[in-house]
């Protein structure tokens, strides 16, 4: 099985260190879409780019690396991996308040950066799998508040059981041709309620 190409950002204040990481990235067949010497750089060369993946120094000029993480990440653009010299845990808590899906100290070896590329990738899906359900659930809860809040209307306007005003509302969303949700968001705003 083929591995899938990626298309990455790297970022580092070093041009020795972002040479070797593109040469051994692309000799893995993968391709730097942009490079950058600061964080601030790098943030607008992944809103730009859009990358599978965003590889960056902690400690580089203008906007450091965690910060600029932070920001890549709460804008969802792309997984980060960064890279530093030093293994200090307060370094390491920083990261990881930041966002960051992998953390690897320099100097970089092939055989640690395809295995943390793999697994922030992994997580990067498993994140935007869990948002993706979040997202889901959320609109399944608002839809079905705003049902109750119609079955109720019509209970008490026309003196129906919950049952009977559940039925009507279907009905007259497949009459319509019209989901449930929309019937019964067009019933709260014409009893004078907000949806």
């Amino acid at each position: 099985m083929k591995k899938k190409c990626l298309r990455l950002v790297i970022a580092d204040n070093e041009s020795i260190i972002r040479l070797d990481l593109r040469e051994m990235l692309e000799d893995a067949g993968h391709e730097v879409v942009g490079e950058a010497i600061n964080g601030r750089k790098a943030v607008e060369l992944t809103r730009m780019h859009r990358p599978d993946l965003v590889i960056m120094d902690i400690k580089m000029p203008e906007m450091d690396g965690i910060t600029a993480a932070r920001k890549i990440s709460e804008e969802k653009l792309a997984p980060v991996l960064l890279l530093t010299a030093f293994s200090q845990s307060d370094i390491v808590e920083k990261a990881k308040d930041s966002g960051v899906l992998g953390y690897l100290v320099k100097p970089v070896r092939e055989s640690n950066l395809f295995p943390a590329i793999e697994i922030a990738l992994s997580r990067w899906e498993e994140m935007q799998g869990m948002e993706e359900e979040l997202g889901k659930l959320k609109d399944s809860l608002e839809t079905r508040k705003t049902v109750d809040r119609a079955k109720g209307i019509l209970m008490a306007a026309h003196k129906l059981s919950e049952q009977e005003a559940y039925r009507r509302i279907q009905r007259y969303a497949m009459t319509k041709r019209l989901s449930i949700k929309e019937v019964a968001e067009a019933i709260v705003r014409a009893a004078g309620g907000k949806v």
